[in-house]
């Protein structure tokens, strides 16, 4: 597999009055094309700053973030715009999904950023929501929602998915329906999947896992034989 992602000495900083924080210190981590990926670490260890870094939702104070050859941490608005829209999808704690929108128009819309052919009713079927494609945001469970946001995410194909707690607000069961798509999508469209989470057990069906701690890597570990998500022992 070809390196697709490289952060080099990344720094990210923020100041509050003469305070600085620093979120990300001096990183450097691989990651392959197709590779299923990760991120373990505790409530504040600079997991999410990782995403919004690599996602091109926020600038690094300094270093280099490299993307399928291209300095992610040189573009400007409309680079970055271009960037997120073909070739990144975002699965978030929060839904952000249009409350006037249905479910299947909320997946859809990904037809006015990519120009495919997105069948939102299968997208919907793929995450279990067959049968709610009518329904707006509010007619929806929490965890509904979720399932939407991440079939809107997925819709598009991209090269990138980027999932922050993707199961947070879903059972058991249907938290496993969601992450063995992800990992289908790893597996057979050998899309990069990278995914945030406090849950350990899922780093048994990784490609590769970075821990996280401090604003720094912790430890990398290359799983050679990585498990089937609905092997694990939830």
């Amino acid at each position: 597999m070809s390196t697709v992602i490289e952060f080099k000495d990344v720094v990210k900083e923020y100041k509050t009055g003469n305070h600085i924080l620093r979120a990300m210190d001096n990183v450097n981590f691989t990651i392959d094309e197709g590779e299923f990926v990760v991120i373990l670490g505790p409530s504040g260890a600079g997991k999410s700053t990782l995403l919004n870094l690599l996602g091109g939702l926020d600038f690094a104070t300094s270093g280099q973030i490299i993307v399928n050859n291209q300095h992610v941490e040189n573009f400007n608005d409309k680079q970055l715009t271009e960037y997120r829209a073909k070739n990144v999808g975002f699965i978030f704690q929060f839904y952000n999904l249009i409350p006037n929108l249905t479910a299947l128009e909320n997946v859809e819309l990904m037809k006015d950023i990519v120009d495919i052919n997105i069948d939102g009713e299968e997208v919907l079927k793929s995450v279990g929501l067959e049968n709610h494609s009518n329904q707006f945001p509010a007619q929806l469970s929490g965890g509904e929602q979720q399932r939407v946001s991440i079939a809107r995410a997925v819709s598009k194909q991209p090269a990138m998915l980027l999932c922050d707690e993707p199961t947070g607000a879903l059972d058991s069961k249907t938290g496993v329906l969601i992450l063995n798509l992800l990992q289908s999508m790893s597996n057979d469209k050998n899309t990069t999947v990278i995914i945030v989470t406090h849950n350990a057990i899922l780093a048994e069906a990784a490609d590769k896992v970075i821990r996280i701690k401090n604003g720094q890597i912790e430890d990398i570990v290359i799983n050679e034989n990585p498990k089937k998500v609905s092997d694990l022992d939830w």
